[in-house]
């Protein structure tokens, strides 16, 4: 397993900040925020952000991440793609080889909407093999629609395509209805990214983003979840997402020397 830290743990500060301050804190690798990437852009090049990049030997392993694909429709459904496919091109320019999607919100599905959403999924993923992008699909633990990693798994089996997998958040893993077993059915094929974190003392649904906390620091328990990735010897990224505004304040490259001390514990 290799690992890296999500730009979402320290969403208040600058992509470039980022990328100084994870270096300086022991962090060469990094899951993207996309929006922080384009908002970096609107004010240099691809060229200086790629030499910034090389000079602190920093690398994009992940985007994240992208919704509004899988249930949209009509012109809401065009701007979705279109959207979509302007980040498939950051994600070559910048050689970050997989991207995250989420499930769009949806307040009740139906047999119609699911199938909408495989087709959709399947659309995406032949876009995303285009640009040499593998995705992985997000499930989130208080949706109504993909609110568990069974349900994810089965709409990536139904897609067939070979560039999708899921992404493992223990966070939504632990609020929403994922069971210990929906963990065995995870393969180096079909698991594209992992993310971790932990909660201190809130109960599960009351949990939020902002209860976020390191690995270790809360009540989790994700040793069966590191387990798991060992036992399909699950060789891609492992990352740190923290959305807690209190960790927002802190320096990007303290964050980074805490959370990979953090991570380095929670994995073995």
């Amino acid at each position: 397993m290799n690992l890296c830290i999500s730009q979402a743990t320290t969403l208040s500060t600058p992509f470039a900040d980022d990328i100084t301050g994870y270096a300086d804190g022991g962090c060469m690798a990094v899951e993207v925020w996309l929006t922080k990437l384009e908002k970096h852009l609107e004010g240099t090049t691809a060229d200086a952000t790629r030499q910034l990049l090389a000079d602190r030997g920093v690398s994009l392993v992940t985007a994240a991440y992208q919704g509004g694909l899988l249930l949209s429709q009509g012109e809401q459904r065009q701007a979705a793609f279109d959207h979509y496919k302007r980040r498939l091109d950051l994600c070559q320019q910048f050689g970050i080889p997989t991207m995250l999607l989420v499930a769009d919100f949806a307040t009740r599905i139906d047999e119609t909407a699911l199938g909408r959403a495989i087709v959709s999924l399947k659309q995406a993923a032949q876009w995303a093999a285009a640009f040499g992008v593998r995705l992985g699909l997000e499930f989130r633990g208080s949706d109504a629609f993909c609110s568990c990693l069974e349900t994810a798994l089965l709409l990536v089996e139904q897609c067939d395509e070979p560039n999708v997998g899921v992404c493992l958040d223990a966070f939504h893993y632990y609020k929403g209805p994922s069971k210990p077993e929906d963990l065995d059915r995870l393969t180096p094929q079909n698991l594209s990214h992992v993310q971790l974190c932990d909660v201190p003392g809130v109960p599960r649904e009351l949990m939020t983003d902002g209860d976020r906390v390191f690995p270790g620091e809360g009540d989790f328990r994700l040793t069966p979840i590191v387990e798991a990735l060992n036992r399909i010897g699950y060789a891609g990224f492992v990352s740190l997402e923290l959305m807690n505004p209190t960790i927002w304040q802190a320096k990007p490259s303290q964050v980074a020397e805490l959370g990979l001390t953090a991570m380095r514990r929670a994995v073995g």
